[in-house]
């Protein structure tokens, strides 16, 4: 059953924030993946946030461009954690999304990520991270995932410092 919700906006916010799902299926988390709009398709959202608990949803990760409020809009429907991805994919590169995610009123927090692709990765780790304090498997399969890391930059390391 799926843990985390991945929320994003659009079909072209949903390419840049693959890492997020590419993240969570390395690590062993399962997902559901929903396109639904803040602006657009408003009741869309409303009816996915309403069963959101009912599915066993325990994290949230929403991806948004532009004016970035789905992240926000999100948050205000559930106590749920929230992790909001800025999308680069305006005329700002993503600024505008940054900005509009990460100051959001008192009260109502997202915890918000990187602009684009690393953003999105470290969103799917971030959420598992939550997971990993309820879930020995998700802990176990996080540790696996950073020992990798530091092996990575250990023969970066071995190959390069001489």
């Amino acid at each position: 059953m799926a843990k985390v919700a991945i929320i994003v906006g659009s079909d072209s916010d949903l390419e840049k924030a693959s890492d997020a799902c590419t993240v969570l299926e390395e690590l062993g988390v399962e997902y559901d993946l929903r396109v639904a709009s803040a602006h657009r398709t408003p009741e869309l959202l409303a009816e996915y946030m309403g069963q959101i608990e009912e599915r066993g949803i325990e994290v949230i990760i929403a991806a948004a461009g532009w004016a970035a409020h789905l992240p926000g809009v999100v948050a205000s429907y559930t106590t749920l954690p929230v992790v909001g991805i800025p999308i680069d994919s305006s005329c700002l590169n993503g600024l505008d999304s940054l900005l509009s995610i990460v100051q959001m009123p008192p009260g109502i927090p997202v915890a918000t990520m990187s602009i684009g692709k690393g953003g999105a990765r470290n969103a799917g780790i971030y959420a598992a991270s939550i997971l990993s304090i309820k879930y020995p498997e998700v802990k176990e399969s996080l540790n696996t995932f950073r020992q990798n890391l530091k092996k990575k930059v250990m023969k970066a390391a071995e190959k390069h410092n001489k």
